[in-house]
């Protein structure tokens, strides 16, 4: 990664006490602020104003959207929770670190909307809830697409380690009949494959151009100076001879109008 050690948006934010601090970082902060604020909230028997937080699509689609952005502020204490954040914090730094800062807000914020836009769709016909703090395994999938072969504990490469981990959620989403966690968990790592792979130039964004885009009109190169001379004195010449007859001409305007004859005869030869 030394290729971006000159480039601002590739280092991190500001230092503490001699440890860099990314975007990854004030992610994690906010979350771990909004657990704290869910256990008070909890711990005083007033856990219920968590639910105004929550997204549930039929809720959405009555007006009240707020739950598109709020419904990841949800986070009771957990050991889940912990691990969310070790992965956001590992693996979103050097996800951060190689895309630079925009662009990883950017995979963020996509990863975060993506799945309660979705879930809003298909409530339409069936009614999807959603909560707690998202992106952690969408981050770590954007890793492992970015270095595929790194190795990560008891020596895994981390594109196998993602693909057993993938698998696994899925099941574990199929046998307790968890579709909204299931099309989150495929949306999400999906959408995170594709970013990282269309950043690395392996494959570009399709167009929807409904009419096809004529070629661009290239003139024909004008010609130079000194045929122009030319055929204007052959034009000037051609006109005196339609004028007062071929007579008219000096041996000199003759010689010329030979010469010109020839290497028209000459160009035309040489297109054939």
């Amino acid at each position: 990664m030394s290729r971006y050690d000159s480039d601002e948006e590739h280092q991190p934010i500001t230092w503490l006490r001699g440890y860099p601090v990314y975007a990854a970082h004030f992610i994690v902060l906010v979350f771990v602020g909004s657990m704290l604020v869910s256990t008070v909230l909890m711990a005083g028997n007033v856990g219920h104003l968590l639910s105004w937080l929550t997204f549930r699509s039929d809720e959405v689609l009555k007006g009240e959207v707020w739950r598109l952005f709020s419904y990841g502020f949800v986070n009771p204490p957990s050991l889940w929770f912990v691990i969310d954040m070790v992965m956001i914090v590992w693996f979103g730094r050097e996800v951060e670190r190689f895309l630079g800062r925009r662009t990883f807000l950017l995979l963020y914020g996509c990863i975060y909307f993506l799945s309660p836009l979705l879930l809003t769709l298909i409530g339409m016909w069936q009614p999807m809830q959603l909560a707690g703090a998202p992106g952690a395994f969408a981050l770590f999938i954007a890793f492992a697409t970015i270095y595929p072969n790194a190795v990560l504990l008891f020596n895994f490469l981390a594109k196998w380690v993602a693909a057993i981990l993938v698998g696994i959620d899925t099941l574990i989403a199929l046998s307790v009949h968890d579709w909204a966690g299931l099309i989150s968990l495929w949306a999400t790592v999906g959408f995170a494959f594709a970013f990282v792979r269309h950043h690395q130039g392996h494959f570009a964004l399709p167009s929807f151009s409904l009419l096809r885009r004529r070629p661009p009109h290239r003139p024909r190169p004008d010609p130079s100076p000194a045929r122009t001379a030319v055929m204007t004195e052959v034009d000037t010449l051609l006109d005196k001879i339609s004028r007062s007859g071929f007579s008219s001409l000096t041996p000199e305007e003759r010689a010329k109008l030979d010469a010109a004859r020839k290497q028209l005869r000459q160009r035309a030869s040489g297109h054939r």
